[in-house]
């Protein structure tokens, strides 16, 4: 059964019953100017924060964090910091299985209320996608099938793209899988969204293709 909806606030603008967001940035500048607001609210509510970062990163991200007062090191302590780099979570054992990180996000979802925190907000970057792994294709297949998780859970899921660094049919395809979107600092409903039982069954009816 999903949760009550509590007001969540992204990108100036509440966010409604959808929860799923793909988010657009072209530094990181952008990135932090958009969501540490976002980040810190559920900080300030005693709510949980899933973090998902490059691993050459995650020094800076703290930083970032502590700059508008967060203490990460009690956060992770009390464990309502969970910060994992992207081996811990995508890339577990080196590469991307859709099934293997929709059980880790649903489980790390489920031990947020088990762990007395009312919203768990995930913030995760994307650019593993553009290593050269073993499943890194199945991307937009897995942001597809988030939309079943996300669901069953009121949790706020921002999935983070570097738009310098992302093909535009790749970008194209991500916000197909996205209701709703930050472009340009702003948060929008998606009118390319598609269902996704919708959605995977053509993705399933395409060639093999390039990512980038």
């Amino acid at each position: 059964m999903a949760q009550v909806l509590a007001e969540v606030r992204l990108a100036g603008s509440p966010l409604q019953s959808y929860r799923h967001v793909c988010a657009f940035f072209r530094s990181p500048d952008e990135f932090y100017t958009v969501l540490l607001p976002f980040i810190k609210e559920g900080f300030d509510r005693h709510e949980r924060a899933l973090h998902i970062v490059d691993p050459k990163l995650r020094e800076e991200h703290i930083r970032r964090l502590e700059a508008v007062g967060i203490d990460t090191t009690a956060a992770e302590v009390s464990q309502q910091l969970e910060l994992r780099v992207w081996e811990e979570a995508y890339l577990r054992g080196g590469h991307f299985v859709p099934d293997a990180m929709l059980t880790l996000l649903d489980e790390r979802l489920s031990a947020g209320l088990t762990e007395g925190f009312p919203l768990t907000r995930l913030v995760a970057t994307v650019e593993w996608a553009l290593q050269d792994r073993p499943g890194v294709d199945d991307l937009v297949e897995y942001e597809a099938r988030v939309n079943y998780l996300a669901a069953s859970h009121a949790d706020p899921l921002v999935c983070c793209y570097d738009l310098t660094q992302f093909s535009a049919g790749l970008v194209m395809d991500i916000l197909r899988t996205h209701p709703m979107a930050i472009i340009g600092g702003t948060l929008h409903e998606n009118p390319f969204f598609v269902p996704p039982d919708q959605l995977l069954v053509e993705l399933r009816g395409r060639e093999p293709t390039a990512r980038n």
